[in-house]
């Protein structure tokens, strides 16, 4: 009868451990899982897939040109005035407001791929930024470009 008393408490004492085991973890789990999204990391370009397409300026105009990708060819437009972006917004691709050659493109992942003609290419690495109205051109000389009408710094 003994035996048999110590082989019992032994199975009641680990169950009894094992139960208190999944409170423990369930607890844990439960208040680490709150609606608090601050301290949570935002979106990436690595889980969200940023588009090239649409329009695209330097820095507060800097060089007075803007770039419009879409549906695989690149649109230039430059701008004389001193208000680049009131006119920008009423351009739209293919509108004979840009400059004469265009420019084919294609992404493959994050990899853009420009046809620049006579056997040039622009081939640069996207990294998007600020929810993809900042992004970075990564080459050999490495610039960002900024979505028209964005207020990233």
């Amino acid at each position: 009868m003994r035996e048999y008393t110590q082989v019992y408490l032994h199975d009641y004492c680990n169950m009894n451990l094992n139960k208190l085991a999944l409170i423990l973890s369930l607890t844990t789990t439960l208040l680490a899982c709150n609606d608090d999204q601050e301290n949570l990391p935002g979106p990436t370009s690595d889980s969200i897939n940023y588009s090239i397409e649409g329009k695209w300026t330097y820095k507060d105009n800097q060089l007075n040109t803007m770039y419009i990708y879409e549906d695989g060819t690149r649109y230039t437009y430059y701008c004389t005035s001193d208000n680049c972006d009131s006119l920008y917004n009423t351009y739209e691709a293919n509108d004979g407001n840009h400059l004469p050659s265009t420019h084919p493109y294609t992404v493959n992942g994050d990899t853009l791929i420009v046809d620049l003609h006579h056997d040039n290419e622009l081939v640069a690495t996207l990294t998007f930024e600020c929810d993809g109205d900042k992004v970075q051109l990564g080459s050999a000389n490495s610039y960002h470009l900024y979505r028209l009408g964005s207020n990233c710094p």
